[in-house]
Parts: C-alpha cells; sequence; structure tokens
C-alpha cells in the first residue's frame, strides 16, 4: 500500500493539472515559453504518475485496467476479469 501521502500528493498534481490544462495548451499555441515557465511545476502533466486504483502502488501499473500487476494477477486468478485464463504464472 501506498503512503495516504503520496496518494494525496498525486490527487492534488491531478486537480492543478486540471486547472492550467487550457492555460497551458493556449501558451503553447501562442509560443510563450516564459510565462508558461512561470505556472506551477506541477501544473504540468508530465510530472503525474499512474498509480494503482486499489492499492496505490505505483510500480507495475496497467494502464488498459488501472490496477497494477499484482491485483491483475489475483483478480484473474479469482475469476474477477473475464477472459483471462491463467497460463503458467
Amino acid at each position: 500500500m501506498a503512503k495516504e501521502s503520496m496518494k494525496a500528493r498525486e490527487v492534488k498534481r491531478a486537480k492543478l493539472v486540471e486547472k492550467y490544462a487550457e492555460k497551458r495548451a493556449l501558451l503553447k499555441k501562442e509560443g510563450n515559453f516564459e510565462a508558461l515557465q512561470a505556472l506551477p511545476k506541477n501544473s504540468s502533466p508530465v510530472r503525474l504518475h499512474n498509480r494503482c486504483k486499489l492499492t496505490g502502488r505505483p510500480k507495475g501499473y496497467i494502464r488498459q485496467f488501472g490496477i497494477s500487476r499484482i491485483q491483475f494477477r489475483e483478480m484473474a486468478s479469482n475469476g474477477l476479469i473475464p477472459g483471462v485464463k491463467k497460463a503458467s504464472w
């Protein structure tokens, strides 16, 4: 499990990205990179990090499902993900 503070930091970053997305796009279109640089660093979408929706684990993230590889494996072996068969893991 990820620390609650790390999860909260990611939520805060996501809100900042959403808040400044339109402004960033406009400044990029104009080519005003000085004003773009003056925006908060965490408002850049590059600084977002994908985390498992169930555990908050940052590594081994599967985008298609939004969960980590470990949770995917557990759910697949329990039959919670349709269409996935256990091969040799």
